[in-house]
């Protein structure tokens, strides 16, 4: 058998729909988006609660999301909202997923945003199939 004693082993991260996101975010899970400020800037999250540690601090900043707590992590479209979500469960978070779809998926299934929402281009791939877009908003996760 090989392999190092106290490696972590890290489990698959979890992808949740803006539905099932909304419905945590009302049960008290903290949204924490990844995206660079400037981003931010000039599309955000219209939520109560939001924790904004960009990407790019996330090595240094990964300690100020608190845990015990529901961490549901975001970006534009899921890529790197995927990878944060990784590294905080590498570093003993439990209680964490991802937004497959990002923001983007966000607006386009008609939940608050403020600002300019991004180009047509950009795509909201993610856990949701073209199925379960058209399925009629329910408590369920669109995810399965």
């Amino acid at each position: 058998m090989s392999g190092t004693a106290g490696q972590n082993v890290l489990k698959v991260a979890r992808e949740i729909c803006p539905a099932t996101t909304r419905s945590l975010l009302s049960e008290w899970a903290l949204l924490l988006d990844v995206r660079e400020s400037h981003q931010v800037e000039v599309f955000a999250f219209d939520v109560p609660e939001i924790l904004l540690v960009p990407m790019s601090e996330l090595e240094q900043r990964w300690s100020e999301v608190p845990r015990g707590r529901e961490a549901i992590v975001v970006c534009d479209v899921g890529v790197r909202s995927l990878k944060a979500t990784y590294y905080l469960q590498y570093h003993g978070y439990t209680q964490v997923s991802s937004i497959g779809g990002g923001i983007v998926k966000w607006a386009r299934k008609g939940f608050p945003v403020n600002g300019q929402q991004p180009p047509a281009s950009v795509s909201a791939a993610g856990c949701c199939s073209s199925a379960s877009e058209n399925a009629t908003a329910s408590a369920e996760s669109c995810c399965g």
